[in-house]
């Protein structure tokens, strides 16, 4: 099964290098890699050169947008850039983040679970950071049944079902509600250890954390299931400000009536299969 992988690099010259080695040590390569270069002041252009040089399938594309680094819009409009510049002749597409270091087998075992498993549609694995020790840690806030975004695999018909990857924070949530909206199903493989290089949120600010607010409400989450989730993040993280800043970004984006990012018959599905987990783990 061939596969395209498309990577926006915002300055990444101290991650990047570690990323596309690991894509080229790959036991199945991709057919093509198109590396974003949006608007990069330090080396991320020369090692993106150099990579281009060394293999055909990797390919540079330019592009200019905020310097500001904002989850959500800012890497999914420089995604939907470079997959502008590709065709459709793909088994599954890769949303990949430019700080990763994936194992040799991870797109071998990628492609193995979507030939086996044809009703999944959205397939990953477990992200795991350096502790100060040098020993690297498991860190996957979200439920097992969450693929990280930072490295997203989707099989094509289920990247033309969901209608994309949404411009907005929350994109790699509302992606998963939309694809079990479509009946497809979301896999983790546990044997997929990524060495994530940059620690997850560090750059998030409460700009950020009000935008996490924003996404609750164009997902049509609804109050409660807001609240929930905002808790539950702030306890994780053990930080009230998480809270606080979510229900605010909440509803200034309900004053401001905000566009919603799915279907009142999609947002209906996504409230009560949210309110149905938190069943199961509270009752």
């Amino acid at each position: 099964m061939n596969y395209y992988i498309v990577i926006p690099a915002h300055n990444e010259e101290s991650f990047l290098k570690h990323t596309l080695e690991s894509i080229a040590c790959q036991t199945l390569l991709p057919k093509r890699v198109v590396v974003v270069n949006d608007n990069s002041t330090d080396a991320t252009e020369t090692i993106i050169d150099t990579f281009a040089q060394q293999h055909a399938y990797i390919t540079k594309l330019n592009v200019t947008s905020t310097k500001e680094h904002m989850p959500g819009s800012k890497v999914v409009n420089a995604f939907n850039k470079g997959l502008a510049v590709l065709d459709d002749e793909y088994g599954f597409l890769v949303k990949l983040d430019a700080d990763l270091i994936l194992p040799d087998t991870y797109f071998e075992t990628i492609a193995r679970i979507f030939n086996q498993q044809p009703h999944v549609g959205i397939a990953g694995g477990f992200a795991y950071e350096q502790t100060n020790n040098g020993t690297w840690k498991l860190n996957h806030p979200m439920g097992n049944d969450h693929v990280r975004g930072a490295f997203k695999a989707y099989t094509k018909d289920c990247y033309k079902a969901i209608g994309g990857l949404r411009c907005a924070m929350g994109w790699d949530t509302v992606d998963e509600l939309l694809a079990r909206y479509h009946d497809f199903e979301i896999y983790t493989a546990t044997s997929l250890k990524v060495k994530h290089l940059r620690p997850t949120g560090a750059s998030y600010n409460k700009k950020a954390r009000m935008l996490q607010g924003k996404a609750m409400y164009t997902m049509r989450y609804g109050f409660l299931i807001t609240a929930i989730a905002s808790g539950k993040m702030a306890w994780k993280q053990k930080k009230v400000q998480i809270f606080t800043d979510n229900l605010k970004g909440y509803f200034n984006a309900k004053k401001e009536k905000a566009p919603f990012l799915v279907t009142q018959k999609e947002g209906a599905f996504i409230r009560n299969y949210r309110m149905e987990n938190i069943k199961r783990k509270f009752l």
